[in-house]
């Protein structure tokens, strides 16, 4: 089997200009990078939004990368909302500028050939029922995935712990209620998996094969919403890797460290070494794991810092 394409996330280089940031993950190997459309890298508010996009796209050509591009800028809309507004929003206009966001970063990601554009649902505004906001989740869904259609550009929603769609069970009711559209996929958090999903990691991935779009990747302990630096957590990688193998993953698997920009560039020589070494250690043509999950969170408990403040 060929081997993975690893990415690096952005949100944590923050303290690097992005035309450092790029050189450094190709000098480390990386084949790709998760941009994250904030006002420190790619702006996605700038007036000159289409100039800078192009030179990004000259930059990734010169460097051989392929592009993610992400869409979780914590205070990018709204600088008093960590991740507001969202497409939940009781709010019409409000919920209007979360879709403009994911609409320009449907154009961004034609324009730089990415591979995937990534959202997430955002977490129920106080005073809102689930089943208010399911609606407006799929109406605002459903009108980026126009754009995607007209585009070409497969969307990658990310479940996230504490949010409306925050396991894979919340996805497939997204992906149920849109209808199974064919380029409405998933953006898989090995991380996520550990921390909630009633199942191990491996076997997330080879449940969750058929429409994996993006994978995210971290260490994390089984409860605890918390992006941690590979060999600080509980996750065994091999087998996780073996099953992306497997299930003949060709997109990026982007490591995701958000609050660890502090390190940034070191935190990127590190993870790519682990992971590269992790790979090695799977045997050839080894039978994929389905070793039952431990710890469980029980269904409908939040693990710790379930609310998105881990990202």
């Amino acid at each position: 089997m060929s081997a993975l394409r690893y990415a690096y996330g952005t949100n944590g280089l923050a303290d690097l200009r992005l035309s450092d940031a790029l050189p450094l993950l190709a000098d480390l190997g990386y084949d790709g990078v998760g941009l994250t459309l904030d006002h420190m890298h790619l702006d996605p508010l700038a007036p000159d939004l289409a100039r800078r996009t192009a030179e990004v796209a000259h930059a990734l050509d010169r460097y051989g990368l392929t592009a993610t591009v992400e869409t979780g800028g914590r205070y990018v809309l709204d600088p008093r909302r960590k991740h507001g507004p969202s497409l939940l929003d009781p709010d019409a206009d409000a919920r209007a500028v979360r879709t403009g966001l994911l609409l320009k970063a449907v154009r961004v990601a034609a324009d730089l050939g990415a591979h995937a554009v990534h959202c997430f649902s955002g977490t129920l505004p106080p005073g809102t029922a689930e089943h208010d906001a399911w609606p407006r989740l799929v109406d605002g869904v459903g009108a980026v995935l126009t754009a995607c259609e007209a585009a070409g550009v497969p969307l990658a929603v990310e479940p996230e712990p504490g949010h409306l769609v925050g396991d894979l069970a919340g996805f497939h009711r997204l992906r149920a209620a849109l209808g199974d559209p064919p380029l409405l996929g998933l953006t898989l958090d090995i991380g996520h998996c550990q921390c909630l999903e009633p199942s191990p990691p491996d076997a997330c991935v080879r449940s969750a094969a058929p429409w994996l779009h993006h994978v995210q990747i971290e260490d994390m302990r089984r409860g605890v919403h918390e992006h941690l630096p590979f060999g600080e957590g509980e996750i065994d990688f091999p087998p996780v890797l073996e099953a992306l193998r497997a299930a003949h993953y060709g997109g990026l698997v982007t490591v995701e460290l958000p609050r660890d920009s502090h390190a940034g560039p070191e935190r990127a020589r590190t993870s790519i070494d682990f992971l590269r070494a992790a790979e090695r250690a799977v045997p050839t043509g080894a039978a994929p794991t389905g070793a039952a999950s431990t710890g469980a969170v029980p269904t409908g408990a939040v693990p710790t810092k379930g609310d998105g403040t881990a990202c």
